[in-house]
């Protein structure tokens, strides 16, 4: 069991940046992705990196706007998050698997952050 805490969320202008923390407890090491939900959408994905961090992949919405990366000696994930839009905005949550399969899809993570609010205003 690894318990997963987001931080950074907050209020930005469109065109700002914020950077996403999400610190896993305990030294084992997830592949971990990052998902977002939208008041009334259902959650999507938005980036995942592998266990050494060598593997990543984006969603095609984020790509070349959002670097996701990992310090695996705090064991802490991390969206960075820059060229916002008004689009962006949902709650974010980090998500922890054991293998490198289906990462784009949420229904394959086993462990759940509570959420980080990222709003941008236009």
């Amino acid at each position: 069991q690894v318990q997963l805490a987001e931080s950074g969320g907050g209020l930005v202008q469109a065109g700002g940046s914020l950077r996403l923390s999400c610190a896993a407890s305990g030294r084992a090491l997830y592949v971990m992705g990052w998902f977002r939900q939208a008041p009334g959408k259902e959650r999507e994905f938005v980036a995942a990196i592998s266990q050494s961090g060598a593997v990543s992949d984006y969603a095609d919405s984020v790509k070349g706007r959002f670097t996701i990366s990992r310090d695996n000696a705090k064991n802490t994930v991390y969206l960075q998050m820059d060229s916002l839009k008004p689009e962006d905005t949902a709650s974010y949550y980090c998500a922890a698997k054991n293998t490198y399969l289906r990462v784009t899809n949420s229904r394959a993570y086993d462990f759940w952050g509570q959420g980080t609010r990222v709003t941008v205003s236009s």
